[in-house]
């Protein structure tokens, strides 16, 4: 996978996948380079990998408003409140995700995988179209999602 900004938010899978609730998913971290030097965002990355995400959304919230303009921070706070069963919140920031980064691929996997909890797989596919558009069937975020959709 290539180190970038895009990547930072699909970090590989923990100790095989994390699970949070069905479908499993891979958690972001900051092991590799970030766009973002926000000490929340960092914090709140490092709480989101140890799912702590009430101190994930806090820290996340004020790195988003220092950096409205960055899709990872967008991303991960979506992630975040998809994983307290917020999905109103967590579509809210995905969107907004997308909007800053149409090809953003770890927003594409994981607005998809919020429609598949939610049960709306027409969207989820949609997402899944996306990303083999973007980069094709063999990409870790077009299998994860692909295996979400299967799954249900």
């Amino acid at each position: 996978m290539k180190v970038s900004m895009h990547s930072i938010a699909m970090l590989a899978v923990l100790s095989g996948a994390l699970a949070v609730s069905p479908p499993v998913a891979a958690v972001a971290t900051e092991t590799e380079t970030s766009s973002s030097s926000n000490a929340d965002y960092v914090v709140g990355a490092e709480a989101a990998k140890a799912r702590e995400w009430d101190r994930a959304a806090y820290h996340l919230d004020i790195a988003a408003r220092a950096e409205p303009n960055n899709p990872d921070v967008q991303n991960l706070l979506g992630y975040t409140f998809r994983n307290q069963r917020k999905y109103e919140l967590a579509f809210t920031h995905y969107r907004q995700a997308l909007k800053l980064d149409p090809n953003h691929r770890g927003a594409h996997e994981y607005i998809g995988e919020a429609y598949v909890l939610t049960g709306n797989g027409a969207k989820a596919m949609e997402h899944l179209v996306a990303l083999e558009r973007i980069c094709g069937k063999n990409c870790e975020e077009y299998q994860d999602l692909a295996r979400a959709i299967a799954k249900r």
